[in-house]
């Protein structure tokens, strides 16, 4: 295929994208297809001589799409939403047919200084104070991994990098069971070891990090010879939505001199509407937060948006300037692949740019508000149907929920419920624990959901509750 071809093929691609989201409420929101099928329907061995488009294109159509789980059906209701607005897929078609490495300020001029306006747009519209500065990174795994390592240095006295880990003292990092798997992950990769990674208990209705054990931890450790080094809370934790008090969590790591990391991934969009910032009231104490358009504000995947207090903490923890990368010439620009894990660095401002603009803030919000409302809606109806418990109360637009028929075994039931929901393929729900017991997720978040959908998800649990009640 050659350049000349391309504009054929592209509006062949523009035009299967309307016809695919047009129709995806008419596709089971999950594959149905068996472990293997993809495998065994793809040559076990390369081409040697080139093939038509159109052959690709044919086995694009029955290979490679009767095994995609879309993520943008409007009745995706599972883990969290990867939306893909079409003004932000505009952006990276660009960027795509681009292609520029945007690893320092002279590699591409336009997607640093558009970084640096859209991190600061982002920072108005979700209400952080002037003190942060951002920078996108590819996910809020990166992002968590990058705090922790300054976290390191920090303690270490930026002796971390240098010197290594070995003859040290014994780090300490502090989180509740309610974080992500990715901060247990950055533990490992900084070298501080899952050991070291102390958990504290929850409490209250929130799920909330125990302000009072968390303090009683770090000066427990200090006493015992350890080196505290940070603090990760979260906002809208994974599993349920759990919130610590960050405000609290904040002060206490002040009084210590520790490090905090602020994860919330998910919920994070949702400070744009000014109305749920009391979830995490007190962020703007924190030295780092994160959290990714990619997931509720519509920007598709990769794109998370990492803040912090001072980037020249971040910088002196990961910047390296061999002579082929340094700038000649210019002096206050920013290298972004400094602030990042990565050298290598995607556009991925435009696609924020795009999306901003063309659907504007107050349009942002709105789609966010009705998923909160309808979610917290649709818990309502739950809960008042007969054999279904509410277990954890909406944070934003997530809930669980358990199928408890008066005399069944709720984990056997609820399982079997989640089952068939899924196998069913009108809706898409996904599960966790809460306290040991088996519970099913539902979150409300894709960008062109609408009450309908809600309903339909009413419609479907209950019909397939009703289903196993028959035998």
């Amino acid at each position: 295929m050659r350049w000349d071809e391309f504009p054929k093929w592209g509006r062949w691609a523009a035009d299967w994208a309307g016809r695919y989201h047009a129709g995806l409420r008419d596709r089971p929101v999950r594959a149905q297809t068996r472990p293997g099928d993809i495998l065994a329907a793809l040559p076990a061995s390369p081409p040697e001589a080139a093939q038509p488009m159109d052959d690709i294109i044919a086995d694009f159509e029955s290979i490679v799409m009767p095994g995609i789980t879309h993520w943008q059906h409007p009745r995706f209701f599972a883990y969290f939403p990867s939306n893909a607005s079409p003004a932000a897929v505009l952006a990276d078609h660009l960027v795509t047919v681009m292609a520029p490495q945007c690893m320092l300020w002279q590699t591409s001029p336009a997607a640093t200084e558009m970084e640096t306006r859209m991190m600061d747009w982002l920072r108005q519209s979700i209400g952080l104070p002037d003190g942060f500065s951002g920078v996108i990174q590819d996910s809020a795994s990166s992002a968590t991994l990058a705090a922790v390592l300054v976290m390191r240095e920090r303690a270490l006295e930026w002796d971390g990098n240098a010197s290594g880990l070995p003859g040290q003292k014994v780090l300490r990092v502090y989180c509740s069971a309610e974080v992500h798997s990715s901060v247990d992950r950055a533990i490992w990769i900084a070298g501080i070891g899952q050991a070291n990674l102390v958990r504290i208990p929850t409490q209250g209705p929130l799920r909330g990090m125990d302000v009072a054990a968390l303090e009683a931890a770090i000066e427990a450790d200090k006493a015992a010879g350890m080196l505290p080094a940070g603090v990760i809370a979260c906002t809208g934790g994974t599993g349920t939505g759990a919130c610590d008090d960050i405000a609290a969590v904040c002060a206490v790591a002040q009084r210590h001199g520790v490090f905090t990391h602020v994860d919330a991934a998910w919920a994070g969009a949702a400070m744009i509407c000014p109305e749920f910032r009391d979830l995490w009231q007190g962020v703007e104490m924190a030295d780092s937060v994160v959290f990714n358009p990619h997931k509720w504000l519509g920007t598709q995947f990769d794109l998370s948006a990492h803040f912090i207090r001072s980037p020249a903490d971040l910088t002196r923890t990961l910047a390296i300037q061999p002579e082929y990368l340094k700038t000649q010439g210019a002096d206050g620009i920013i290298n972004y692949s400094e602030w990042s894990i990565p050298l290598g660095r995607r556009f991925r401002a435009l696609k924020l740019w795009f999306l901003i603009r063309a659907y504007g803030l107050e349009g942002l919000r709105g789609m966010i508000r009705n998923h909160v409302a309808w979610s917290q809606d649709l818990a309502e109806r739950l809960r008042a149907t007969p054999g279904f418990e509410i277990v954890t109360e909406p944070v934003l637009s997530l809930f669980t929920f358990r199928y408890a028929p008066d005399g069944g075994d709720a984990e056997a039931l609820t399982q079997a419920l989640l089952t068939a929901i899924n196998d069913d393929g009108r809706i898409y729900l996904t599960q966790t624990r809460v306290k040991g017991d088996y519970v099913i997720r539902f979150q409300a978040g894709q960008f062109d959901a609408t009450k309908a959908d809600i309903d339909m998800a009413h419609d479907v649990i209950v019909e397939m509750a009703a289903n196993l009640a028959k035998g």
